[in-house]
């Protein structure tokens, strides 16, 4: 698994944060905060898979464009930034050894709880 930093994805959550978009919920609110099956299709229907991925800090260059397995660490719920998901991210990204995104997940975190 080849999976990078999304580095536009990442830009996109930071100008979310200064904006205030964002909820602050805690760390295991993410299982019911995560957008369902349902509404990811829906949001890739309504809005193309180049705004799927701004949602999603990981991205899997070797596989197919336009599928959703090609993306991963999502961090909100396509309107706002969410805490625990960040949270959430930054653990799996640490335990999976994706050094980059476990990094700059920490520092967006630590931007949301200064903001």
């Amino acid at each position: 698994m080849s999976v990078r930093l999304n580095k536009e994805a990442l830009e996109h959550a930071r100008k979310l944060v200064e904006q205030g978009e964002v909820v602050r919920d805690e760390r295991d609110d993410w299982s019911e905060h995560a957008p369902s099956t349902d509404e990811q299709n829906r949001f890739i229907e309504k809005h193309g898979w180049d705004e799927y991925s701004l949602w999603h800090l990981g991205v899997d260059p070797d596989k197919s464009e336009e599928t959703k397995g090609r993306f991963s660490f999502p961090y909100g719920d396509f309107s706002k930034v969410h805490r625990c998901a960040v949270i959430s991210l930054e653990s799996r990204a640490s335990q999976n050894d994706h050094d980059d995104i476990a990094r700059e997940t920490k520092r967006l975190l630590e931007q949301i709880d200064r903001d």
